[in-house]
C-alpha cells in the first residue's frame, strides 16, 4: 500500500461531505467486494474493490481503484489520505484513486467512540440508513441464530428492543452477552430496512452498556398495550410489538391440516417442496385468519398450538377426521365455521407487503364482544351518516 501522509487533518466519517472534497480518514472495512470493470478506451479490465468503511461515528461506502491483490479483507483497518468525495444515491461516498495515500492502521489508531457525543434518539425517530446516534432501550427478547455469510459460518443474535416510543428488531453480529429484560445504552449501530421493517444492526464497532431501567417499559407492559387501528399499523409499515383487535371475516388457504417439508418446514403443494422436491411431509395445523376492525384488515397466521386452542380440535383429531372424510377442504370448512365471526385480540410482529398487513402472532386471545357498546357505536355511525 501507499505511504501515509499528513497533508490533510484527520476527520471522522460522519464529517465527510461537510468539509473539503479531499479527506483524511481512518476506518475498518466491514464488507467488501472485488470485481473488474471493462475499460472503454482499450478494452482491458481494471480491478475494483468496493464496500463499506466504519469508524463508529458513521459507515460510508467506498470504491478503491486498482487495489492490492491481497492483504485487504473484512476487518482490515486502513488510513486514507486524499480520498475523494462523491455522491452516490444521495449519500457521500469515498473514492480511493492513484492520488490517495493509503496505509495500514492498527486498532489504536481508530478514533475512540464517545457515546455521549452522539445524539440520544428514541426508537420511533429512527429511519432507514440512520447512524451516528445512541439509544437507551429495554431488551425484550434475544436469541442466537447460526447463519452462512458466503463460505463463513457465523452466529447472529436477534431480538427486539423497546423504549417508551415503540419497539424495533435488532441483529447483533458480535456477542454482547445480552439477556432479555436488561436495560442497555447502545451506540455505534445503524438502521436498515429488513422485510419491510426497521432493524437496528450492531457489529464489532458498536458499544453497549448496561444502565438503570428508569423510564423504560417492562417487557410485560408490551403485552398489555392497547390495540391500535389496523389502518394505523399498515400506514406505519407494521412493527415489532403490534397489538390489534377485530372480527375474523375469512380464512385463507391453505389452512387446517397441512403438510410441511421435514427439511425446511415449507408448506407442501401436492407432496412437493419448492426447494427439496418430492418429500414425505410432516403433518401440522395452522389457520390463516383475516381479521377486520372496521379500519382495515390483517392476515394473522396462527400456528398449531394457537389453532388447536381456538378450534378445539387437536392435530391427532384433525387427522382422524381426514381419514373419515378424505378431503382436506372439508376440514378447512369446519375450521372456518368455528372461527369466522369471532373477535380476537392479537399481539406480535407485523409487516406490510403487496397483500397488506401480515401478523406473526405471539399471542391470540378471544375478546368478548360488548354488545351494548357495539350497538351504540353502530347507532352513532348510522346517525352520522344520516
Amino acid at each position: 500500500m501507499d505511504g501515509d501522509g499528513g497533508e490533510l487533518p484527520e476527520i471522522r466519517l460522519r464529517e465527510v461531505g461537510r468539509t473539503s472534497p479531499l479527506v483524511h480518514v481512518v476506518g475498518r472495512i466491514v464488507s467488501l467486494r472485488r470485481r473488474e470493470v471493462l475499460r472503454r478506451s482499450d478494452g482491458s479490465r481494471r480491478p475494483l474493490l468496493s464496500g463499506w468503511l466504519t469508524d463508529g461515528s458513521a459507515t460510508l461506502r467506498f470504491t478503491w481503484w486498482d487495489p492490492p491483490r491481497e492483504g485487504i479483507d473484512r476487518g482490515t483497518i486502513l488510513r486514507a489520505v486524499g480520498a475523494e468525495i462523491r455522491e452516490f444515491r444521495g449519500r457521500a461516498e469515498l473514492v480511493f484513486s492513484w492520488k490517495t495515500k493509503i496505509a495500514p492502521a492498527g486498532p489504536a489508531e481508530l478514533p475512540p467512540l464517545d457515546p455521549t457525543a452522539l445524539p440520544l434518539r428514541s426508537l420511533r425517530e429512527l429511519q432507514d440508513r440512520d447512524e451516528g446516534f445512541r439509544v437507551e432501550v429495554r431488551l425484550v427478547r434475544v436469541g442466537a441464530k447460526p447463519v452462512s455469510v458466503g463460505e463463513e459460518r457465523r452466529v447472529v443474535y436477534e431480538g427486539v428492543l423497546a423504549d417508551r416510543s415503540g419497539a424495533v428488531s435488532f441483529a447483533a453480529w458480535s456477542d454482547f452477552r445480552l439477556r432479555a429484560g436488561e436495560s442497555i445504552r447502545v451506540a455505534g449501530g445503524y438502521v436498515r430496512s429488513f422485510r419491510g421493517r426497521r432493524q437496528l444492526v450492531l457489529d464489532e464497532r458498536s458499544w453497549v452498556e448496561r444502565i438503570e431501567s428508569s423510564g423504560l417499559p417492562e417487557p410485560e407492559e408490551l403485552l398489555l398495550s392497547s390495540p391500535r387501528p389496523i389502518s394505523d399499523l399498515e400506514e406505519e409499515g407494521g412493527g415489532e410489538a403490534a397489538a390489534l383487535e377485530g372480527i375474523v371475516v375469512g380464512l385463507l388457504p391453505p389452512s387446517g391440516l397441512i403438510y410441511r417439508c421435514p427439511a425446511c418446514r415449507r408448506v407442501l403443494g401436492g407432496g412437493l417442496c419448492r426447494v427439496h422436491g418430492a418429500v414425505t411431509g410432516t403433518a401440522d395445523l395452522r389457520a390463516r385468519l383475516v381479521v377486520d376492525d372496521g379500519t382495515g384488515s390483517a392476515t394473522v397466521v396462527a400456528d398449531r398450538a394457537a389453532t388447536e386452542r381456538l378450534w378445539g380440535v387437536s392435530l391427532e383429531e384433525a387427522r382422524a377426521r381426514l381419514r373419515e372424510v378424505e378431503d382436506p377442504a372439508v376440514l378447512e370448512e369446519q375450521l372456518a365455521e368455528a372461527m369466522v365471526g369471532r373477535r380476537l385480540r392479537v399481539r406480535g410482529s407485523a409487516t406490510v407487503d403487496d397483500f397488506g398487513l401480515q401478523v406473526a402472532p405471539e399471542s391470540i386471545e378471544t375478546a368478548e364482544i360488548d354488545l351494548e357498546a357495539a350497538a351504540e357505536e353502530l347507532s352513532a355511525r348510522l346517525g352520522g351518516g344520516a
